[in-house]
């Protein structure tokens, strides 16, 4: 069995996506526009560009499901979740996706070193997806701390 986390969108999953490939040093896999689709005729053409299905992969393998959820459609979820990142021992490189998926978002509590002895923080991002980031001992040290 295999878990993936699948972000819904209002319009915005293309840009997400790219801002997420970009942050997380992973890659676009798959995109599939709602134009060409059998859901075509039931959209507006100015919704015919959106994302009916994307896939983006993160180094390890760790997939990230999205897309653009059709006018009206319900959100598929609610809000009490985040997705958490985990890197086993280099703070240095937690720190920078962190600040990177940060970028245009709310921090909630500054990556910083914890009393569980990691380095830890968590953010929302500017499209309003949770990320929790977790670093277990390792080497560097967050400028925050």
């Amino acid at each position: 069995m295999q878990m993936e986390p699948y972000l819904f969108f209002d319009g915005c999953c293309e840009e997400a996506l790219a801002f997420y490939a970009r942050s997380l040093e992973g890659e676009v896999l798959t995109m599939q526009r709602y134009g060409g689709s059998p859901l075509e005729e039931q959209l507006p053409a100015d919704w015919h560009a959106k994302i009916m299905h994307a896939t983006l992969e993160a180094p390890g393998g760790h997939r990230l499901m999205a897309c653009d959820r059709m006018p009206g459609q319900p959100s598929g979820g609610h809000g009490g979740f985040a997705i958490s990142i985990h890197c086993p021992s280099d703070a240095e490189h937690g720190e920078r996706i962190f600040r990177s998926l940060s970028e245009g978002g709310t921090v909630t509590m500054p990556f910083t070193v914890t009393f569980w002895g990691a380095h830890f923080g968590t953010l929302v991002d500017r499209f309003g997806v949770g990320w929790m980031i977790n670093c277990e001992g390792g080497h560097g040290s967050p400028r925050d701390a």
